[in-house]
């Protein structure tokens, strides 16, 4: 275990989300996110805005999570960022500043696989988090992964099956600028659910002979089916608004269940993990625990404060690696596509 004394400051910068964290072994002191909203013009993240706006908001945010976790940077112990995957641009600016920042001070720097950070944040020391154990069956859902992961220790970690396409992050995101919601639309898909009939529209499920998922053929069919029913009635959407939120909602959700319950039957897993942000989504939840009892499944949810990118998630992979004495070095480079 890590001393007390041990402070670790986790940098997340791997998309459109500036994040800041302090650690003190697996408990949180501060963790601190700046979003940034100039991508909702847009429909979805511009990879050059993202950059620069990492730029500006870096130092504050990382003022913000020292002031909170009560502590001067002279007090730190290492520092980790995330190394990747993500987008390079938004990647380089938190790596940068974490070199910079290692080096005036003397300590550690601690690359960090986002991905990783995601399914080990039910390790983090906190009220209402219970620790899974290994093996287990690790489920990332964003917007930008879908992936099923047998997760055999904190860094033994293999991908049995992905999306071949779209994550399902990205196609909630998709179906709903189709239906004219703001960027990004899946709390907003999830919350006008809640008065819609899941079973009023049904959309194509596909059925993967393997552990892989699939998104685009059902973004397609919907995206198809508005612009027939609209053409017919240019009111479709505003009258079935929410039936289209259920209904797509579920059919979106059911995909990635039907191969949870695949890969959980031939891996011999009972215990299963999500992250991401799509593990906020309602729907999910209340079917995972759902089959939490028909399958006798172990269901590790996190809170809703740490299903999004944050810096609490890459500092307690840091943990973990400082522990291990994993250290990074500062020609180690950032990579979009980092495996785990």
């Amino acid at each position: 275990m890590l001393p007390n004394s041990e402070l670790i400051l986790a940098i997340e910068s791997s998309c459109d989300d500036t994040a800041a964290a302090v650690l003190k072994g697996r408990k949180v002191l501060s963790n601190c996110i700046a979003n940034q909203a100039i991508h909702k013009a847009y429909g979805g993240v511009v990879p050059e805005l993202a950059s620069r706006a990492h730029q500006s908001k870096i130092i504050p945010v990382v003022h913000q999570a020292l002031s909170q976790a009560n502590i001067d940077k002279n007090d730190l112990t290492a520092i980790a960022y995330t190394q990747g995957p993500g987008l390079l641009g938004s990647l380089l600016v938190g790596s940068a500043f974490a070199k910079s920042l290692a080096l005036s001070l003397n300590v550690p720097l601690i690359p960090v696989n986002h991905m990783q950070g995601h399914l080990l944040v039910n390790f983090i020391e906190e009220d209402g988090i219970n620790k899974p154990k290994f093996p287990f069956l690790g489920v990332t859902v964003s917007g930008g992964h879908t992936q099923l992961v047998l997760v055999k220790d904190h860094f033994k970690m293999e991908v049995l099956g992905t999306t071949l396409d779209d994550a399902i992050g990205e196609a909630f995101d998709k179906c709903g600028k189709r239906m004219g919601l703001d960027y990004p639309s899946g709390p907003q898909i999830d919350k006008l659910a809640q008065s819609g009939d899941p079973y009023k529209f049904k959309f194509p499920i596909p059925n993967m002979k393997d552990y892989n998922v699939s998104y685009s053929g059902i973004k397609t069919a919907f995206t198809n089916f508005i612009n027939r029913e609209t053409q017919k009635d240019k009111g479709f959407i505003k009258k079935n608004l929410h039936n289209l939120c259920a209904s797509l909602q579920y059919s979106l959700v059911q995909i990635i269940l039907n191969k949870i319950e695949q890969v959980a039957r031939f891996q011999s897993l009972k215990e299963i993990v999500v992250g991401g942000g799509v593990a906020a989504n309602s729907e999910l939840r209340s079917q995972l625990l759902a089959r939490k009892i028909s399958h006798k499944w172990k269901v590790f949810l996190p809170p809703f404060k740490y299903t999004t990118d944050n810096a609490a998630m890459i500092g307690i992979v840091a943990y973990y690696k400082f522990e291990k004495k994993q250290f990074g070095s500062l020609s180690d480079t950032s990579e979009s596509r980092l495996k785990y």
